[in-house]
């Protein structure tokens, strides 16, 4: 007697049909991902000023020109940020050209005594240390309009300037102002029967997104007053630029961290120069990390969206492979959202008669 299990034929129907449509719905995300950018990273963004945008209609406010409104707080924010980052690197800029020869010629008098033990007579190159110097000195202005001319003459970096610059507003402004006519027109096209596991469905991945980006903004706000005030007291001198940078770029897990500990360690080596300034930094990040992962993610962002940390890692650098930059910022909220709609297939296949069969 055979022991293989044949799937009834509309079974079988069934199952190669939706395996096709996921299939060629994949395949149409990879071949078009370059154009999805701006439209994924304009809906992350108008899901995060749709509160805003309706505090604004309840009070009187006509919906377009809230949406412009809100959508003028984000740039300034942004603007904001962009401003803190370059505040950071001119700051540590004409330091860390000045101060390297000292640090080498530092590093070269506490290393000669332990390469002579060695019988090794060796010593740092000082005369490639300042022409290194000379060329991160004069090279500023060189620098900047050679990524110009790159950009400029670079047919796919130019798309994406462009995409990231006029594209993202234009579809922020549109989801924010049609957002409830968008809604009303996808729900007229699903089935009745299923309208309201579809709505089940949507205000699950609803509780779970707002869950994290709102719980994380929360969670941004308290860093970025924690980390200049530590900063401040332990005597570094750009601390409220540093501080506030650190604390917002936690939005990007691991990444944002790590740079915000590097820009740190920095300007401890160029300020100080001394064990003082990285005891510092350590004390302040290491506090400052378990703040974040014991009191304030618990506190406002729970369980976040219930993925493991190898998994986080692989969603960043899977986006960030497929989106660049924008990807980082996409990965986690999108990933939150395919968490979601997972569990709910997972659900519905452990249920369904092609499991049992």
């Amino acid at each position: 007697m055979s022991t293989n299990v044949r799937l009834p034929t509309p079974l079988r129907r069934q199952a190669l049909f939706w395996g096709a449509v996921t299939l060629g719905f994949g395949i149409l995300l990879w071949r078009l991902r370059p154009v999805l950018t701006p439209f994924l990273l304009g809906a992350l963004i108008a899901y995060m000023l749709q509160p805003g945008v309706e505090w604004l209609v309840r009070h009187r406010t006509p919906r377009g020109l809230a949406a412009l409104l809100m959508i003028l707080v984000f740039a300034m924010l942004a603007a904001l940020l962009v401003l803190l980052a370059v505040a950071v690197v001119q700051a540590e800029g004409p330091q860390l050209t000045s101060r390297i020869p000292v640090f080498i010629a530092g590093l070269d008098a506490w290393l000669q005594p332990k390469l002579a033990l060695l019988g090794l007579n060796q010593s740092l190159h000082f005369g490639n240390v300042r022409d290194l110097v000379a060329n991160l000195e004069g090279s500023e202005r060189t620098l900047t309009l050679t990524a110009w001319q790159y950009v400029r003459t670079s047919g796919d970096m130019m798309t994406t300037v462009i995409g990231n610059v006029v594209l993202v507003p234009l579809v922020l402004f549109y989801l924010l102002y049609d957002r409830h006519q968008m809604f009303r027109r996808m729900e007229s096209l699903v089935p009745r029967r299923w309208l309201g596991k579809t709505r089940e469905f949507v205000t699950e991945m609803d509780r779970m997104l707002s869950q994290y980006l709102r719980g994380q903004l929360l969670v941004m706000a308290v860093l970025a007053a924690f980390y200049p005030i530590a900063l401040s007291i332990a005597g570094f001198q750009i601390a409220l630029p540093l501080g506030i940078l650190t604390g917002l770029a936690v939005l990007i897990p691991y990444v944002g961290f790590a740079t915000g500990l590097v820009l740190a360690l920095l300007a401890a080596l160029l300020q100080f120069g001394t064990s003082y300034g990285f005891a510092a930094v350590a004390i302040i990040y290491g506090t400052g990390q378990i703040l974040e992962s014991f009191f304030l993610t618990p506190r406002f962002v729970g369980e976040r969206i219930g993925l493991h940390p190898l998994a986080v890692i692989f969603a960043l650098l899977a986006f960030g492979q497929l989106f660049g930059f924008c990807g980082v910022l996409l990965a986690l909220p999108v990933s939150a959202i395919l968490a979601t709609a997972l569990r709910e297939l997972r659900r519905r296949y452990l249920a369904s008669a092609l499991y049992e069969s």
